[in-house]
């Protein structure tokens, strides 16, 4: 099953796009409006779940020592794709593969190597596998983008909710940072229901705090920094919003 990406998951996963060596937990806080703890546990999270595959340095080839970089389009049997993959992975020389889904032209092997001889030998190599190579190609550059849609729109991070799911019924499940000025900051569930801070139909139902989530019961205390989960049953968002975000 997919793993659900709230708007602090995809800013991480915007932010390490753009460059995974740079940016540090407090930074990605800071601009989440979140602790530096939580993002660590995300990113955590998010390398369990096999969202973050790993970390790699963008290299030129070329600028180091004057190496050739190729490009080999292949075609292999469907029901051997994955088997082929993981040997041509294994040649020396080889960067990377990449699958497709297509049946034909669907192996990409990305290979390095010194010189046009060595590109042969690494050719000879993964023809040696029973793969088809059907064109191939020197790669003059390479570069890579953030995906936009992770990104903040307008540059700007949303100071509201960082998830929001409309259910049925007139229901929303709404994930929000406390903000520091925000009515419901320093004050237990059990106040916020007595005050009415929050509508009657609100009902706080997990709390993320730095790498621990929380199940909040009458005496949980709301901290700046939280992220909470709030089930709103009476369609009042905007007054959910005010209570942990503050005034617009």
């Amino acid at each position: 099953m997919a793993h659900h990406l709230d708007d602090i998951d995809k800013h991480i996963l915007y932010t390490l796009m753009t460059d995974a060596r740079s940016p540090s937990a407090p930074a990605i806080a800071e601009e989440m409006n979140v602790s530096p703890a939580t993002i660590r546990n995300r990113i955590a999270q998010l390398e369990e779940q096999g969202i973050i595959r790993g970390y790699t340095a963008q290299i030129d080839f070329e600028q180091a020592n004057g190496r050739l970089t190729n490009l080999y389009i292949c075609t292999v049997p469907v029901d051997e794709r994955e088997t082929l993959a993981h040997e041509t992975r294994a040649i020396p020389g080889v960067v990377n593969v990449r699958e497709l889904m297509t049946g034909r032209r669907n192996l990409h092997v990305l290979a390095v190597g010194n010189d046009t001889d060595d590109l042969r030998r690494i050719s000879g190599t993964v023809s040696k596998l029973g793969i088809d190579i059907e064109d191939e190609h020197l790669v003059q550059n390479e570069s890579d983008s953030p995906y936009a849609p992770f990104g903040p729109d307008d540059q700007q991070v949303t100071r509201d909710a960082t998830n929001f799911i409309s259910l049925t019924g007139n229901a929303n499940v709404i994930e929000i940072t406390v903000r520091n000025e925000a009515p419901v900051n320093g004050r237990t569930i059990e106040e916020l229901a007595r005050v009415d801070v929050l509508p009657s139909e609100a009902l706080v139902i997990a709390i993320e705090r730095d790498d621990q989530v929380l199940t909040p019961h009458g005496e949980t205390t709301i901290e700046t920094d939280d992220i909470v989960t709030v089930l709103s049953r009476g369609g009042e968002v905007d007054r959910v919003l005010e209570a942990f975000a503050g005034k617009s």
